[in-house]
C-alpha cells in the first residue's frame, strides 16, 4: 500500500488534522476523505472492475470504477481527476461528469467520507493493468445479486449502490 498524507476531517467534514494513510488503516479511523466514480453507459449499466489479486486492502474485489484517497490539501474534484486518469486513463478535464453526492461514515456507514460521481461512457476505459484485471458491465441490480451471491466487493460497494443507483 502505498503511504501518503491524508487529511482528518471531523463529522462536519472539516479538517481536524492531518496522518498518513497507513497510521490512518492501522487505527482503523474513517474520517478521512476519498472519491468515487462509476462509468454509466446508454444502457445505464455500470463499468464494474475486479482489483487485482496483489492489492493489499480488498484484494481479487468489485470495485467502483474508479475510487481513491483525497490527498492532504487536496479537494475532492482534483482528487476525483487524478484517480480518474491514474486508474482508467480518462481525462476529466475534457470529459463531462457529475457529483451524486457525499456518503459519510455517520450518516451511511460508509468507510470514508467520500463523494461519488457519475461518468457517461459506453467505452471500455485503458484500465491500469496494476489496478484491475478484469470487468463488467452490470445493472445495478445485477451488481447487487453478484454481491449477495457471494462475489467479493468493497464494503462500500453496494451502499453507494442503493443510494445513488
Amino acid at each position: 500500500m502505498q503511504d501518503e498524507l491524508l487529511d482528518i476531517v471531523n463529522e462536519q467534514n472539516e479538517v481536524i488534522g492531518q496522518m498518513m494513510r497507513s497510521e490512518v488503516y492501522k487505527n482503523k479511523q474513517s474520517n478521512f476523505r476519498a472519491v468515487n466514480a462509476f462509468l454509466v453507459n446508454d444502457q445505464n449499466q455500470l463499468w464494474i472492475p475486479r482489483r487485482v489479486k496483489t492489492k493489499k486492502l480488498f484484494p481479487d474485489s468489485l470495485d467502483a470504477s474508479v475510487a481513491g484517497h483525497v490527498g492532504a490539501g487536496e479537494s475532492y474534484t482534483t482528487a476525483l481527476i487524478r484517480e480518474t486518469m491514474e486508474e482508467i486513463g480518462l481525462d476529466l478535464t475534457q470529459h463531462p461528469y457529475e457529483c451524486l453526492g457525499l456518503m459519510t461514515p455517520h450518516e451511511h456507514g460508509a468507510a470514508a467520507f467520500a463523494n461519488v460521481y457519475l461518468i457517461r461512457s459506453n467505452e471500455v476505459p485503458n484500465f491500469n493493468p496494476n489496478d484491475f484485471y478484469e470487468f463488467y458491465w452490470l445493472s445495478p441490480q445485477q451488481l447487487l445479486d453478484r454481491l449477495a451471491d457471494g462475489d467479493k466487493g468493497k464494503t462500500n460497494l453496494p451502499l453507494m449502490i442503493r443510494k445513488f443507483f
